[in-house]
């Protein structure tokens, strides 16, 4: 069957394989009338469940709001990689941070790790985790910074589970004649990302988080006792956390100029052969490459190719998904041209100029953690727990990740999105030349 969700409809999770293949929590209840917490999140994906699950475990009662069903943005949409670090590499992340901020958001990016395998142990489900992600170099130039980073690691910050790879390895690794080497990081790792979100859905509700499904915010309130209105419910409460990344809607003037939501697709083949699985990517690892676009993929435990290609902006998804991811995957793949795409849907990320996290106050008692550039799996999910120790008064991680360089787009709300489609555009013709 040929499955392609262009606009999604409150209460539904995207057709996908990974709705097919996970069992929904709930649903839960809308809220209705005038609540009252000491905490109220808005955001159903990683973040907000476990900022919600932290607070409760803290002994705080917390209210979760989401718009249509917990896991159904982004959360539930993605790659499944669950990467080592920030959205920057190290190197990089040293040229706009001292190296002291530096190595405290390399430990931060691999706690972050730690936290999501801690949290698949205590579900009971290891949501199908696979160590091992590769970053694949389509072009030659790119080689030698990939040696360099890994010597990098090695030396500065000790770690040793990323290791360079040649053109013969990368290619044997990948199945793809398209690359010319890259890295593989065996401390990065990649799950089925919807079962994820549920697994610490289940683990909120069983902590005592009430969470309401169908519950759009229309409205914050950020003074001292905030409120937040949706259409049929208001929330009286001490602290507000928005955890919306790419799907802020503008909510918050301040968050919306920071962080643009984009979008990305992904399509599903049928079950390839074995033999054909097996010499695509014989190890099982996650893929991302090195393209402005990015290209990412993994084979499913049913040997499904899961293909994630191609952009587009504001919250609009082309009319044919299939053909847009079809593209890119034959361009890396192309003896799977006859292959059938049995699922394609697209998702809506938050990214900042930055590509780091956008950690901001919006009011005494109201905070926002979004713009995860998409490394959110495992950022996310700390961000939920760096906000729960904020409400709490131990806001030193918070305000570190507060403090990372956040620039505002050129043009606002309104202005970013063509300027970005145009940069895009240029980087995305760099790519084919």
């Amino acid at each position: 069957m040929d499955i392609l969700t262009i606009n999604d409809r409150p209460g539904d999770h995207a057709q996908s394989w990974y709705a097919a293949t996970a069992q929904t929590p709930g649903p839960y209840p809308t809220a209705t009338g005038t609540l009252k917490a000491d905490v109220c999140v808005v955001g159903g994906g990683y973040a907000g469940l476990s900022a919600a699950l932290h607070m409760a475990r803290r002994g705080l009662d917390v209210v979760l709001l989401e718009a249509s069903r917990v896991g159904s943005g982004a959360s539930g949409r993605n790659g499944g990689q669950v990467s080592m670090g920030q959205r920057l590499e190290q190197d990089e992340l040293e040229t706009h941070v001292s190296m002291d901020d530096a190595r405290m958001l390399w430990d931060l990016g691999a706690e972050a790790v730690g936290l999501v395998k801690a949290i698949l142990s205590e579900s009971g489900d290891d949501c199908d985790w696979r160590d091992g992600v590769i970053h694949a170099n389509h072009r030659a130039r790119f080689s030698d910074h990939s040696q360099k980073h890994v010597d990098h690691m090695h030396t500065v910050y000790g770690y040793d589970k990323i290791r360079y790879l040649d053109r013969d390895a990368v290619r044997h690794e990948t199945g793809s004649e398209d690359y010319h080497s890259g890295t593989l990081d065996m401390g990065s790792g990649h799950l089925h990302p919807l079962r994820y979100a549920f697994a610490i859905a289940r683990l909120a509700e069983a902590a005592g988080v009430r969470i309401h499904e169908l519950s759009r915010v229309t409205k914050i309130e950020t003074k001292a006792k905030p409120r937040v209105h949706t259409d049929q419910a208001v929330v009286e409460t001490d602290h507000l956390i928005l955890a919306l990344n790419g799907y802020h809607n503008n909510l918050d003037h301040d968050v919306a100029h920071h962080v643009m939501p984009i979008n990305n697709f992904i399509a599903v083949t049928e079950p390839l052969p074995s033999d054909l699985a097996a010499r695509l990517i014989p190890n099982r690892h996650a893929v991302a490459d090195s393209r402005f676009v990015i290209n990412y993929y993994r084979m499913s435990p049913d040997n499904r190719m899961i293909f994630g290609g191609g952009e587009s902006y504001g919250y609009k998804f082309p009319s044919d998904l299939r053909a847009k991811v079809r593209g890119p995957m034959l361009g890396v793949y192309p003896e799977l041209k006859d292959a059938k795409l049995d699922y394609a849907w697209g998702g809506t990320l938050g990214i900042t100029m930055s590509r780091l996290p956008h950690f901001a106050r919006l009011g005494p008692n109201a905070m926002s953690i979004a713009g995860f550039s998409g490394q959110g799996v495992a950022l996310a999910t700390l961000a939920g727990q760096i906000a729960a120790e904020a409400v709490e008064g131990h806001a030193s991680r918070f305000d570190l990740m507060q403090s990372l360089p956040s620039p505002r787009f050129p043009g606002g709300p309104k202005l970013r999105t063509p300027l970005l489609a145009l940069a895009m555009t240029w980087y995305a013709l760099r790519d084919k030349l």
